[in-house]
């Protein structure tokens, strides 16, 4: 089985996104990197996710160009455009299941404004 640990033992997984090959071509890489140079390097490396796949160029391109100071910095950018796609079953718990009565949230984070009959402080 293939194993896909960077060089501090970790995985190349972030919040969802399986950055692959790239976690470790942007732990290598020197910083502040653009847009531009990260996508003439790695543009056509593959991130997958619980909804699907895409390409660093397709997750950076739509946010122009900017300059990253991190590798945190870029994987942030690509998880921020990946957004809920990553997360798999929203609200999903392996707790036990709603009691006779209880009423849970089908969507969103816990506590979220649905607008429905919650005043703001």
């Amino acid at each position: 089985m293939a194993n896909d640990s960077n060089a501090d033992g970790g995985d190349s997984r972030e919040m969802g996104v399986d950055f692959g090959e790239l976690d470790e071509a942007l732990e290598e890489k020197s910083y502040p990197v653009t847009t531009g140079e990260l996508l003439d390097e790695h543009g056509d490396v593959e991130l997958e996710y619980e909804g699907g796949r895409a390409t660093l160029s397709e997750l950076l391109e739509p946010m122009g160009d900017q300059e990253f100071d991190s590798k945190n910095d870029v994987q942030q950018a690509a998880l921020n455009m990946v957004g809920d796609d990553a997360i798999g079953r929203k609200n999903y718990s392996d707790r036990t299941p709603p009691a006779t009565g209880e009423d849970r949230q089908e969507e969103g984070a816990p506590g979220q404004d649905t607008g429905e009959g919650q005043e703001s402080l």
